[in-house]
């Protein structure tokens, strides 16, 4: 196939991202999901920051004392992580997961769709692995880009993509200012051995996060 005549890049959705260009000066804002959410991984847990662009999830993880690792296509991006933070550069659509066989104790995935990684990402959580997903969905293509449907979830598709986890939270609307149609979840890798009692996710940070 011609080069003009491929798919975008992994980095395709993020550069339709009107909040946070792709590779732009500076680490950028952390989503507020991914903020809101983030106290429900484990105190030390391993985290794995895909799609990472120059890390503004993977800064904000590694300052709350968590071993993170980025994994994205774009060398010069990666550059730009704050030290300490495990750097994959790797094409995560046209090669092979480069990460193969390790599993983390979260999984943060923002304005990133490739659906064939769906599997891989479920296999990467490790028991009680959390999940936190949020990127761009059909609707959006009436309000600007990302616009094809490569990169916009269905309804309730990340629903249905991780119905095996245990859903402890799930948005899907509209923002404005800049417009956007968003799906957002958070999923909870249920513990191998079950309870005779329910698992408690904390809806809220027990208690205030450093910084």
């Amino acid at each position: 196939m011609h080069p003009a005549a491929r798919l975008p890049e992994p980095g395709a959705p993020r550069t339709a991202d009107p909040l946070h260009p792709p590779h732009a000066p500076g680490p950028g804002k952390p989503s507020d999901w991914v903020q809101r959410w983030s106290h429900l991984v484990r105190p030390g847990g391993r985290v794995l920051d895909v799609a990472c662009g120059t890390g503004r999830h993977s800064r904000w993880f590694a300052t709350r004392q968590h071993p993170v690792t980025g994994v994205d296509r774009s060398a010069e991006a990666l550059a730009a992580l704050p030290p300490g933070v495990e750097a994959v550069c790797a094409d995560i659509e046209g090669g092979p997961w480069p990460l193969a066989g390790r599993t983390f104790d979260a999984v943060v995935v923002t304005h990133y769709l490739w659906r064939p990684l769906f599997p891989v990402l479920l296999a990467s959580l490790a028991e009680g692995g959390v999940l936190i997903y949020e990127t761009f969905a059909q609707g959006n293509e009436t309000v600007g880009k990302p616009s094809r449907p490569d990169f916009l979830l269905r309804p309730a598709e990340l629903l249905q993509a991780f119905a095996g986890l245990d859903l402890v939270a799930y948005e899907a609307g509209f923002e404005a200012a800049p417009d956007r149609f968003l799906q957002r979840l958070c999923a909870v890798r249920p513990p191998g051995q079950p309870n005779s009692l329910p698992v408690r996710y904390p809806l809220t940070p027990l208690s205030a996060p450093p910084g």
